[in-house]
C-alpha cells in the first residue's frame, strides 16, 4: 500500500491554494474597477458643487441688485415716511408683486416689522423679526430664513433719503426667495445629480425619491450634511455618494446644499462583470472542495481524530478508540500518544492510590492522637472507681473528670463528622449577624481557660445577611477558638467587628497574638494544617472555608504579622440557593 508522508500531503493542498490565490486576484481586479468608478463619481460630484457654486453666485448678484432697486425707488420711499404701518401695509403689496418674490417684508427705521407679505402657507412673523434683528447687529444683505418648515433665501436693502450711511434711514426692505421643489429641481439638473437642502441639520427638501428622504434626514440631522469631503453612505438598499457645502454666510445658522450621485446606478455595468467573477469563483472553490474532500479523507481525518482523542483525555477518558494504522507522521504521532495516555492513566491511579493512603494515615494519626489523651483520663478514673474506700465525694470528682473526657472525645468526633457532612442542605434565614456573634462570645468565654481573655463584639444590628445560623456560629467558634488559642492567657484581646458594604456584609475577627507562621499561610485552609495546638484535628479552618462557599462568600485572612491576625467572612448580599 502507498504512504504518503506529509510533506506530499501538503504538497496536494497546495492545489487548494493556487485557486484561492485565482479568486483573489479575481477579487482584486473587481476592487480595483471599483476604485476607479468611485474616482469618476467623486470627479463629477465635485463638479456638480462648482458648477452651482458658480450660478448660485450669479443668482445672489442678480436679485440683490434687484433689491437694491426695489429700496430705491421714490414711491417706496414716500409710502415709508407715512410711518403709519396699516397704510404700508396695505400699499406695499404692489411692491411685493413687483419683487417677484415669496416673502416681502418692510420694517422702519428701529427695525420693527411694518409690512409682511408671504405666499403660500405663512411664514411666522416672528421669525422673520429675529431676522431683521438678526441684521440690525450685522449689517449682512444676504441672509437665509427658516420657519414653519420654509426656508427662504433672503436679500436686504435699507431704504433712505440718499446714502444711508449719512443717517437719513426711513426703513429696510427684505425680499424673500423660497427654495422649493421647483428650484430644487431646477439645481438638480445643473448639477446633474439629486440634492438636498438643510437648515441646522435639518432637511428642509431634496429631490431624492420618496423612499430615501426618511434615511436621508437622518443622516443630515447627524451632522453628515457638514461633511467637506465626499464620501459614500447607504440610503434604504441604495448606495450614494455624498458631498456637502455650506451656502450661507451666517456663522450662527447652517444652510447647507448636500449633492448625492447613485453609486448604484453609476456601477451597473459591474453586474455583468460580477456575475462571471462570481462564475469563475464558484468553478475555483468546486475544485478546491473536491481538493479539500481528498485531503480530509487521507490527512485530516486521523488529525481530528487525534485532536478528538486529546479533548476525550482532557475529560478524563482513557478509552477514546484511536486508530493507529498507517505509516505517515500522523499515524506515529497517534500511537506515540495512546502509549502515553496508558502510561498517565497507570501514574495516576498510582498518584490516587498514594495520596489515598497517606490521607487514611494521617486521619489515623489525628485521630489517635486526640483521643488518646481523653481515652487515658478515663481509663486511669475507671481503676479509680474499682477501689471501695473511695468517698462519696471524691467518686463524684472521679465521674466527672471522666464525663469531661468523654464530652471532649464527642466534641472531636463530632467535628470530624461535620466534616464529612458539610454539603447538607442550608437552613437559610435572614437574620442579624450580632446576635450570633453574641452567643458565639458567651460560649468561648464561658470556658475556664479563656475567661480572662478580652473578647468583645463590635456588631450593629444593621448588618443584615442571609445565612444558616448553626452553621455560621459553628465557623464563629472554629475562629474564636483559635484566636483564643493563640494569644496570650494574660493580655490577650479578641474583636469581632462587622461592616456593610456594596455586596454584602464583612465580618472580622482580629486578635492580638504572635500571628500564622510563613510555612502554613498559604494552607491554612486545606485539611490536617495545624501549628502550635496541643488539640484539635486541623480541620476546623477547612470547616470555615468550606461553610462560607456554601454561603456564596468566602473566608480570608485578611492580615498576619507579629501585632495580631485579621481573618475577614464575607457575607453576600444576595441568599444562595440551599444545596
Amino acid at each position: 500500500m502507498l504512504t504518503l508522508s506529509l510533506r506530499t500531503k501538503f504538497l496536494l493542498s497546495l492545489v487548494l491554494i493556487s485557486t484561492l490565490i485565482t479568486t483573489a486576484v479575481l477579487l482584486v481586479v473587481r476592487y480595483r474597477v471599483q476604485l476607479r468608478v468611485r474616482a469618476d463619481l467623486t470627479q463629477a460630484l465635485d463638479t456638480s458643487i462648482v458648477t452651482f457654486d458658480r450660478l448660485r453666485q450669479q443668482r445672489e448678484e442678480t436679485l440683490e441688485r434687484s433689491a437694491s432697486l426695489l429700496a430705491a425707488l421714490p414711491p417706496l420711499k414716500a409710502l415709508m415716511t407715512s410711518e403709519d404701518s396699516a397704510t404700508i401695509q396695505d400699499a406695499s403689496a404692489t411692491f411685493w408683486q413687483l419683487s417677484g418674490s415669496q416673502l416681502f417684508v418692510l420694517a422702519n427705521r428701529d427695525g420693527a416689522i411694518v409690512a409682511f407679505h408671504s405666499a403660500t402657507t405663512p411664514f411666522p412673523r416672528a421669525a422673520a423679526q429675529q431676522a431683521i434683528d438678526r441684521y440690525v447687529t450685522s449689517g449682512d444683505t444676504r441672509d437665509w430664513w427658516f420657519g414653519g418648515g420654509r426656508l427662504f433665501q433672503v436679500f436686504l436693502q435699507p431704504i433712505a433719503f440718499g446714502d444711508p450711511a449719512a443717517g437719513n434711514a426711513l426703513g429696510l426692505l427684505a425680499v424673500g426667495y423660497e427654495v422649493n421643489d421647483a428650484v430644487a429641481e431646477d439645481v438638480s439638473r445643473v448639477a446633474a445629480s439629486e440634492v438636498g437642502f438643510a437648515y441646522d441639520n435639518t432637511l428642509v427638501i431634496s429631490t431624492v425619491d420618496a423612499r430615501y428622504r426618511a434615511a436621508l434626514a437622518t443622516l443630515v440631522s447627524g451632522g453628515e450634511g457638514r461633511a467637506s469631503a465626499p464620501h459614500e453612505v447607504q440610503l434604504g438598499d441604495e448606495a450614494f455618494l455624498v458631498n456637502s457645502v455650506r451656502i450661507s454666510r451666517d456663522s450662527a445658522h447652517a444652510v447647507t446644499l448636500t449633492v448625492l450621485k447613485s453609486f448604484d446606478d453609476a456601477t451597473a455595468f459591474l453586474r455583468s462583470l460580477n456575475r462571471w467573477i462570481v462564475a469563475i469563483g464558484a468553478a475555483g472553490v468546486l475544485a478546491g472542495s473536491l481538493l479539500v474532500f481528498l485531503v480530509s479523507t487521507t490527512f485530516t481525518r486521523p488529525l481530528g481524530r487525534l485532536v478528538s482523542g486529546v479533548k476525550a483525555l482532557e475529560q478524563g477518558d482513557y478509552d477514546f478508540p484511536l486508530d493507529e494504522r498507517g505509516g505517515d507522521e500522523v499515524a506515529t504521532l497517534t500511537a506515540a500518544f495512546n502509549r502515553m495516555r496508558h502510561q498517565l492513566q497507570a501514574t495516576q491511579r498510582q498518584l490516587l492510590e498514594t495520596e489515598r493512603m497517606a490521607t487514611i494515615g494521617r486521619m489515623a494519626n489525628t485521630i489517635s492522637h486526640d483521643l488518646r489523651h481523653p481515652l487515658t483520663a478515663i481509663q486511669a478514673y475507671a481503676e479509680f472507681l474499682e477501689e471501695r474506700e473511695l468517698s462519696d465525694d471524691k467518686r463524684k470528682d472521679f465521674v466527672q473528670e471522666i464525663r469531661i473526657a468523654v464530652n471532649r472525645m464527642l466534641d472531636e468526633i463530632n467535628q470530624l463528622l461535620g466534616f464529612s457532612h458539610e454539603r447538607q442542605a442550608l437552613q437559610m434565614l435572614q437574620g442579624r449577624l450580632d446576635e450570633v456573634v453574641d452567643r458565639a462570645i458567651k460560649t468561648v468565654k464561658a470556658l475556664p481557660e479563656f475567661e480572662r481573655i478580652v473578647i468583645t463584639g463590635q456588631v450593629g444590628p444593621e448588618c443584615l445577611a442571609f445565612f444558616d445560623p448553626g452553621k455560621v456560629e459553628r465557623v464563629l467558634l472554629n475562629l474564636l477558638f483559635n484566636a483564643a488559642e493563640a494569644v496570650s492567657p494574660e493580655d490577650g484581646r479578641i474583636v469581632v467587628s462587622g461592616e456593610c458594604v456594596a455586596d454584602g456584609v464583612h465580618l472580622r475577627i482580629t486578635d492580638n497574638g504572635p500571628g500564622i507562621p510563613d510555612a502554613i499561610v498559604n494552607t491554612l485552609f486545606e485539611p490536617f494544617i495545624s501549628h502550635g495546638k496541643q488539640k484539635g484535628t486541623g480541620l476546623g479552618l477547612t470547616v470555615v472555608n468550606n461553610v462560607m462557599q456554601q454561603h456564596g462568600g468566602d473566608a480570608v485572612v485578611e492580615q498576619t504579622g507579629p501585632g495580631g491576625t485579621t481573618f475577614r467572612l464575607h457575607f453576600p448580599s444576595q441568599p444562595v440557593r440551599a444545596r
